[in-house]
């Protein structure tokens, strides 16, 4: 079997909701309303860095509190906002980080009409993937608190790999049954691998790169790996291959024994 109808396998036998706790995707599931999955899901993507019980807390109580995400950004002021969250923390992110965040969020809201919107009129059909896009959306986030970048909004340019901004877009963007989707006039084809450590380690043993760092470059390199196997849907193996090390999967040390006799 090749290591293309591996990874497929492997994408059918994980793909099931069932697989998905503890993840902060599973919040998503919660709004059926596109601009309050917009807003959840850009929480639960931002704060998702550190333990998972701690993600998962620390999710629970910004998303518990704003209640209908949509509703609370359009209703609260830039003053009640900070004064909600002041006593907010998650691990290196601040009561004013989360705040400068949901201000930012509404902010945008206010200018586009939704921070998917926002997204789609920041691309251009030409760029071979959705990275100039995502460092202009970036940018309007931080050009929202006066540039003030922080834990959750990461300077645009440089050579991060956006690993939480391209968790959720993957989610935003992507629909199957893991995935909810929501933002129908993107094409997945664009996405780009969410990559931190654990998937830049997999990837170096399926030979898709042998660059030193997980940064953006890497994350390119390694989408367009996955895009000879699912051209227009490269992101769709995320899931299951970050899922084999969690559940202790054989087929993972069978990819990388493969991969190492071809």
């Amino acid at each position: 079997m090749g290591l293309g109808e591996q990874l497929q396998e492997l994408y059918e036998r994980y793909n099931n909701r069932s697989f998905v706790h503890p993840d902060p995707l599973e919040f998503l599931y919660n709004y059926d309303y596109i601009k309050d999955r917009e807003i959840a899901g850009l929480i639960a993507s931002l704060l998702a860095y550190g333990r998972v019980r701690q993600i998962l807390k620390s999710v629970s109580i910004v998303l518990n509190f704003i209640g209908e995400p949509f509703n609370y950004l359009d209703l609260s002021s830039k003053k009640v906002i900070y004064q909600d969250f002041k006593n907010f923390k998650h691990r290196f992110t601040t009561g004013e980080d989360i705040s400068s965040l949901l201000y930012a969020a509404k902010e945008i809201i206010n200018e586009y009409g939704s921070i998917g919107n926002c997204f789609y009129l920041s691309m251009n059909k030409n760029d071979d993937s959705i990275l100039p896009a995502l460092r202009k959306l970036i940018k309007k986030f931080g050009e929202k608190i006066d540039n003030r970048f922080n834990s959750l909004i990461s300077i645009p340019e440089g050579s991060s790999a956006f690993k939480r901004f391209n968790l959720y877009l993957r989610w935003m963007v992507r629909k199957d049954n893991v995935d909810p989707g929501g933002w129908e006039n993107i094409s997945a084809s664009k996405l780009i691998i969410p990559l931190d450590v654990h998937m830049y380690r997999i990837c170096c043993g399926l030979n898709f790169t042998n660059r030193k760092q997980a940064d953006i470059k890497s994350a390119v390199s390694i989408t367009n790996c996955f895009k000879v196997y699912a051209p227009d849907d490269p992101v769709k193996f995320d899931f299951a291959l970050t899922r084999l090390g969690m559940n202790k999967d054989e087929s993972l040390n069978n990819l990388f024994r493969d991969c190492l006799t071809t």
